[in-house]
């Protein structure tokens, strides 16, 4: 097994709740896939306030999803 260092800082270790000095590598891996799932979840929701998608009812949401879908299938 291989150990491998990374400097964190105090901020960043109570901001994801690390309580040791040792973490697995799937633990690092699960730990940074959240963050930036909660990222890229911020940056969509902006884009929807910002092109007027987050109004959008979840009705709308599926004609627009069946819209494509065909559009999809005539184009192949």
């Amino acid at each position: 097994m291989k150990t491998l260092s990374i400097a964190i800082s105090d901020v960043e270790y109570s901001k994801f709740g690390i309580t040791g000095n040792v973490l697995s590598f799937s633990d690092f891996v699960e730990m940074v896939s959240k963050e930036l799932m909660k990222k890229n979840l911020e940056v969509s929701v902006k884009a929807a306030e910002k092109y007027g998608l987050s109004a959008m009812t979840m009705e709308d949401i599926t004609t627009e999803v069946q819209a494509v879908r065909k559009s999809a299938k005539n184009y192949t």
